[in-house]
């Protein structure tokens, strides 16, 4: 039986609307994510922070969620933290609406290949997210969820094929993204409550 668990790694923001706290903003977007990956099947979940974020796991997490502290809010810090597991997962927690669904193919690949990237949809570099089989290849770079791109992934690797790039999703990294929100779509409750004026 393979383990596999799909961690929410809470790290920085990179933008916050105007007029909105920036921590109820992280904290928004925390919640939603934890909220979805609570409903995965077939998975186990949990949440990175680094030490000085402790009190954004605390605040958003589940009874029972794993916490792992990290030094660094990158996905080579998480999977190195990680014991037990034959697959992980590391996604970006300002997608408060990306579907079950999309996380689900990021892991799919990892029965053939050693790891798989989802690509942050949008203007700019970024990843949504990284799945790798554990232990890590040594090839893997060190990845930031904001600026890597699945060509310099698959660059790194013996064969450009070991890297899967699999369906992308928006983060919520600045004003067109945040138009791209459909209130229409399941979830995302806790940044539809904030961007309303009503959070809960």
């Amino acid at each position: 039986m393979v383990r596999r668990v799909v961690v929410a790694l809470l790290g920085p923001v990179t933008w916050v609307p105007p007029g909105i706290e920036p921590a109820r903003w992280r904290t928004a977007l925390a919640e939603d994510v934890v909220d979805l990956l609570a409903t995965l099947n077939e998975v186990e979940t949990a949440v990175a922070v680094t030490p000085a974020d402790r009190w954004l796991a605390d605040a958003v997490v589940w009874p029972g969620t794993s916490v792992h502290e990290v030094p660094e809010p990158t996905p080579n810090a998480v999977f190195a933290a990680l014991t037990g597991y034959d697959q992980a997962a590391v996604v970006a927690a300002d997608a408060p609406d990306v579907p079950g669904l999309t996380l689900g193919k990021l892991l799919r690949p990892l029965s053939s290949r050693p790891l798989a990237v989802a690509p942050a949809e949008g203007n700019g570099p970024g990843l949504l997210g990284v799945a790798a089989r554990l232990p890590v290849p040594k090839w893997v770079p060190v990845l930031d969820l904001d600026t890597a791109v699945p060509g310099e992934v698959r660059a790194a690797a013996p064969r450009p094929g070991d890297v899967a790039v699999t369906a992308g999703w928006r983060r919520l990294r600045g004003p067109a993204d945040l138009g791209a929100l459909d209130p229409a779509f399941e979830g995302w409750d806790a940044t539809r409550a904030l961007l309303s004026g009503h959070p809960s």
